[in-house]
C-alpha cells in the first residue's frame, strides 16, 4: 500500500485544523495509518522555528523569515513526512510549501520562494492540496472572535491578506490536477463530505 500526502492551505481562520482532524478520523475509520502534522511545528525543531517566525515580537527580515520556513520544511520532510509515506501512511498536513509561496512570495514580495522550498524538500509535492478559500474580511472577523496567541503574519495589514489570497487562487489555477478549491464559508460537515468525495477515488484506486 502506497502512502498519500494530503495538505490543507488557506488563510488563518479558514478551518484547516478542523478539516484536518475530521479527515484523519475518517481515514482511520477506513483502516489507514494517518500521520497528522503541520508547518511550522511538526517536529521539536519545528516548534522552536514556529516560535521564532510567528510568535516572536519584533522585526524579522523577510528573507530570513523565508529561510527559516525552508529550514523547518527540509527537516520536517526528511525526518517525518517521507518516512511516513515510505511505510504507506497517509500524511495529513496543515500548510506546506504553498503557504510560503503565498505568504513570503506574494505577501512579502520575494522571488525564488517556490524554488527554495522545492530544493529544501527534494521536490516533494502533495498528491492533493485542499485550498479552503476565505475572503480576508471574514478571516479577520473569525480570528477576532477567538482567543489566540499573537501571530506576526496575522497582524499584517494593508493589501497583504489580499495578495496572499490572490496568490493561492493563482497557484490552484496553475495546478488544477493537485488543488481542490473549496468555499471555507460552507458548514464544516459539507466541507468534510466534499473532501472525502475527492479522496475516495484515490484511496480505492490504490486498493
Amino acid at each position: 500500500m502506497t502512502g498519500l500526502f494530503i495538505t490543507f492551505e488557506g488563510g488563518d481562520g479558514s478551518g484547516k485544523s478542523t478539516q484536518s482532524a475530521l479527515l484523519a478520523q475518517w481515514l482511520e475509520g477506513l483502516g489507514r495509518e494517518v500521520v497528522t502534522t503541520r508547518e511550522p511545528g511538526g517536529t521539536e525543531l519545528g516548534v522552536e522555528i514556529r516560535h521564532l517566525v510567528q510568535h516572536r515580537r519584533g522585526h524579522v527580515a523577510p528573507r530570513a523569515e523565508a529561510l527559516l520556513y525552508a529550514a523547518d520544511r527540509a527537516h520536517h520532510v526528511a525526518t517525518l513526512v517521507r518516512p511516513a509515506l515510505e511505510r504507506g501512511a497517509v500524511v495529513v498536513q496543515d500548510r506546506y510549501l504553498d503557504s510560503s509561496v503565498a505568504y513570503q512570495g506574494a505577501g512579502r514580495e520575494l522571488s525564488g520562494v517556490r524554488e527554495l522550498s522545492l530544493w529544501a524538500t527534494d521536490g516533494l509535492l502533495p498528491d492533493v492540496t485542499f485550498l479552503l478559500d476565505l475572503d480576508p474580511a471574514t478571516s479577520r472577523a473569525r480570528l477576532g472572535a477567538s482567543e489566540r496567541v499573537y501571530d506576526r503574519l496575522e497582524e499584517e495589514g494593508g493589501d497583504f491578506p489580499a495578495r496572499v489570497r490572490a496568490e493561492y487562487l493563482a497557484l490552484a489555477a496553475a495546478e488544477p490536477e493537485r488543488f481542490v478549491v473549496l468555499d471555507a464559508t460552507l458548514p464544516p460537515g459539507d466541507l468534510a463530505a466534499a473532501i472525502q468525495s475527492r479522496l475516495a477515488s484515490l484511496l480505492f484506486q490504490e486498493d
